[in-house]
């Protein structure tokens, strides 16, 4: 076993992919703790723009890219990381669109340990069916994951015998996590606390389990 792989985490990035700088900022943050990182391009090299044109089909992109097509490549992924790289605990943390597939892979033999910040796309009955700790970072003002549906989550959370933790950032919206403004105070805090959280989530139940 190569000690230096043992606990790994894998980044499920938005849906602007692994190109930004802040998803490569936030993976070099846990490489600084130890842990073994994989950011996966779960778009085959074509993540939606930051600033679409006219002539960008959103309807297109997200048929392109459906759940199916998706899950082949962390499926392979995750194997990768297991049976040749040695990973022996892994934990995934997803954001905005790759917020949906922590929930679908937290199953035993894929990911062991959960982390969500402000998911997208994001169906709450999913998460009946996690088998593994999981916590969320989610953004008060959060119009693509609303009031009611962090609600519904809470509810959904409280019915599996897995450890949860909800934590709500006030006065930040989507994507506060892995592309908030740093320049003011409280997204600043929102990204740093945020990341903090999902640290010691995987310092907890990924290296002393």
């Amino acid at each position: 076993m190569d000690r230096s792989t043992k606990n790994a985490v894998v980044i499920f990035t938005d849906s602007h992919g692994l190109q930004k700088y802040s998803v490569r900022h936030i993976a070099d943050q846990f490489a600084q703790k130890g842990y073994f990182v994989v950011i996966p391009d779960l778009f085959y090299g074509d993540p939606a723009p930051e600033y679409p044109d006219d002539d960008f089909d959103d309807e297109k992109w997200s048929w392109a890219h459906a759940p199916l097509r998706t899950d082949r490549i962390i499926e392979g992924v995750i194997r990768i990381m297991r049976e040749t790289l040695g990973c022996q605990r892994i934990g995934g943390a997803g954001y905005s669109f790759g917020g949906e597939y922590v929930c679908r892979h937290l199953q035993k033999g894929k990911l062991d340990v959960g982390f969500i910040a402000h998911p997208s796309d994001f169906d709450d009955v999913i998460l009946e069916d996690i088998e593994g700790p999981l916590s969320l970072a989610l953004g008060a003002r959060d119009k693509t994951f609303t009031t009611e549906q962090r609600h519904e989550a809470e509810e959904a959370l409280e019915s599996v015998r897995w450890p949860y933790q909800i934590t709500l950032y006030s006065h930040v919206g989507h994507g506060f996590s892995s592309r908030g403004d740093p320049w003011y105070s409280v997204q600043r805090f929102g990204m740093e606390q945020s990341f903090n959280q999902a640290l010691v989530w995987f310092d907890e139940y990924l290296k002393r389990l």
